[in-house]
């Protein structure tokens, strides 16, 4: 066989791309199948822009313009459980944009809030998506919110179909899922680094400029407007604040946690898609993440 050293750098680059499969190893458990699909008005109500947002049988739509943006806010709040939808994404230009689903008592605790994200950075029309992942805890206590952000590619387009995106949050561990593939798992290792007060379910479409795109390289440019994000299959299994001490959330295996078939599609994920890593930045200050 040839050396690589010989071949041309295009057929290099063709032989890297094919190396990585195209799907995620199976991981033999799907969460999403032990919780109902609920409809928009029996888990969710509009939280601003009503006149952004649409309800068509079972899909929402939200969207953003020069005008306003979007968001929903859960009937309830919970301290425990599987929060999920299926979402599909605008294409072309949405830079400056995001389109999120998420958990946050900030109305409860403004400044000093929790809150657990799955956050889609808009992007220019030559590069993918990048989904966020994040989580905070009582901001850092100084009157400054410390994330602790994981960045991922997706290993398909989510502007082409509805994919299924999850938070797992249980007291002892957050698990983010993408199409029931595990793609981060953040462990409780004390109650200072882990989010346990109640927060509600919420899904939005605004303006980040400042920071969402390439840290804010590229804007929201509105010639392109409106950023739409759709929204179905709304899923969730939880223990709500005021409800029984003996409810348990649903768990991310029959074992409980993620099992080994679950681990092995984690890793293949993070190996072949994480593209920013917290703990990982030198330029963070990692006295105020602790768990690094």
């Amino acid at each position: 066989m040839a050396s690589l050293l010989n071949l041309p750098l295009l057929l290099i680059l063709m032989i890297s791309s094919t190396s990585i499969a195209q799907n995620p190893p199976s991981p033999g458990y799907y969460p999403s199948s032990r919780i109902n699909s609920i409809g928009f008005g029996q888990g969710f109500r509009n939280l601003w822009g009503p006149q952004h947002q649409r309800l068509d049988q079972d899909t929402l739509t939200i969207w953003l313009d020069s005008s306003s943006g979007s968001g929903y806010k859960s009937l309830q709040r919970y301290r425990s459980g599987y929060f999920g939808a299926s979402i599909k994404l605008q294409p072309g230009y949405t830079a400056g944009v995001i389109t999120s689903l998420y958990l946050s008592n900030n109305e409860d605790y403004p400044g000093n809030h929790d809150e657990i994200d799955i956050e889609f950075l808009g992007t220019t029309e030559d590069k993918p998506y990048i989904l966020q992942t994040n989580v905070y805890i009582r901001g850092s206590g100084d009157g400054r919110i410390i994330g602790r952000e994981k960045k991922f590619h997706l290993w398909f387009d989510p502007t082409k179909d509805f994919h299924k995106y999850a938070i797992l949050w249980t007291t002892s561990e957050i698990i983010f899922f993408v199409d029931d593939i595990p793609i981060r798992r953040y462990p409780r290792k004390n109650g200072a680094t882990f989010p346990l007060r109640p927060m509600w379910v919420y899904g939005s479409i605004w303006d980040a400029s400042s920071w969402a795109t390439e840290d804010g390289k590229y804007k929201a440019d509105y010639r392109y407007q409106p950023f739409i994000g759709r929204y179905q299959n709304f899923k969730i299994g939880g223990c709500t604040a005021n409800g029984s001490p003996t409810c348990r959330p649903p768990s991310a295996s029959p074992s409980g946690s993620l099992n080994g078939q679950q681990y092995a599609a984690m890793q293949w994920v993070q190996r072949n898609y994480l593209t920013y890593d917290y703990c990982s930045d030198s330029r963070r200050d990692h006295t105020q993440t602790p768990e690094c």
